[in-house]
């Protein structure tokens, strides 16, 4: 069996919690794990005096795969996010969110699968902005009114998109190379062409040339305006499969998909790029429940089945999301916050630790 040595990143708040959980989980699966701990975050500051010390991106260089806890930002530190630098200064251009039922979760449906990937290097989170009354504001709103682009008022603020072929290209083909490899039959493009021409309307004629490429693929294509899939991924979430979108879409798209699952306490993600890969939860670090023993690990322990599946153990992956899903459909050793979608009320519910047990003794 081979050995793998991934960067543990355990995170603020509840984050220590719930890789403490996770790595119990991943370890009684036999894979031979060997953890490097990589301290980062808003608990980090005083002694490094940043949030993201550069030990850890080296770590996570070096070994090619980390998996981190929910990460806070400090206020006042000079980074918009601990987790955008991460994905930026790593090229992790692929941010995956698998979105699939959990019976006995308490979600509206029972019957989603699909996948968000999401564009992660660049449209309106590139942060590229200029502040209200600058000097670089006030000469954008000259340019754009001698170009004939368009009258910007004078006390705005203003962010650029940019969308690129290169980085359109490459998602779109990401996002038809992950439904191949993983049995999935449509990819859906979803944009907001019809307005933005010359940005969404870019990512969609690239979208649409990736997809002739892949013609003789049997996979499906279409695109989507992006209102009309916020609308209908609620009418009708059955509908879809592989959805690619836009760094901003993504995002937002991403948590109404967690919405239909059961919420962001059992949606996995992935940031992929060319070198390396980052795995974490979706959710925040809920500094008011940490300590407590009370967060729900699901998502972090699902994060990890996506790793699992990335290092090549399949089994151990598939026997992880199974114990998962047997758990939850029993119901009996649930966190709070599933039982009280259930049952409407938290009695009966175990903690966190607990939790991972019920789930090891399945294993």
């Amino acid at each position: 069996m081979a050995k793998h040595t991934v960067t543990l990143i355990p995170g603020d708040g509840i984050g220590p919690e719930l890789t403490t959980a996770m790595t119990r989980v991943v370890e009684a699966t036999g894979v031979d794990i060997e953890w490097e701990v990589a301290e980062a975050g808003a608990d980090v500051m005083e002694k490094y005096g940043t949030p993201l010390p550069e030990h850890v991106l080296d770590s996570i260089r070096k070994n090619k795969v980390a998996i981190k806890g929910p990460i806070t930002t400090p206020v006042g530190t000079g980074f918009r996010s601990v987790n955008v630098s991460i994905r930026k200064e790593l090229d992790l251009y692929a941010c995956l969110r698998p979105a699939f039922s959990i019976p006995g979760n308490g979600a509206r449906y029972d019957d989603i699968d699909l996948v968000i990937v999401r564009e992660n290097t660049e449209d309106l989170y590139a942060g590229i902005e200029f502040k209200q009354g600058s000097e670089g504001a006030r000469k954008l709103i000259e340019f754009a009114a001698a170009e004939g682009a368009g009258i910007i008022r004078p006390d705005s603020g203003i962010s650029l998109k940019p969308i690129s072929i290169e980085r359109s290209r490459r998602i779109v083909k990401y996002a038809f190379d992950y439904a191949i490899a993983n049995g999935r039959k449509k990819v859906t493009a979803v944009h907001k062409a019809n307005i933005l021409k010359y940005s969404d309307g870019l990512f969609l004629k690239v979208a649409r040339e990736v997809a002739a490429e892949y013609k003789d693929s049997g996979i499906q294509f279409e695109d989507y305006i992006v209102d009309a899939t916020c609308m209908q991924l609620v009418l009708h979430p059955e509908w879809w499969d592989v959805l690619v979108l836009p760094n901003l879409y993504g995002d937002i798209l991403s948590d109404l998909a967690a919405g239909l699952i059961g919420g962001l306490g059992i949606a996995p993600g992935a940031n992929i790029g060319a070198d390396c890969a980052v795995f974490e939860p979706t959710h925040g670090s809920a500094p008011k429940y940490a300590g407590k023993d009370m967060a729900n690990p699901t998502a972090e322990i699902l994060s990890a089945v996506l790793m699992l599946n990335h290092l090549g153990e399949r089994d151990a992956a598939d026997r992880v999301l199974a114990a998962v899903r047997g758990v939850i459909g029993e119901g009996d050793k649930v966190t709070y916050d599933i039982k009280r979608s259930v049952t409407g009320s938290t009695d009966g519910c175990v903690g966190t630790q607990a939790y991972a047990d019920a789930l090891i003794e399945r294993l």
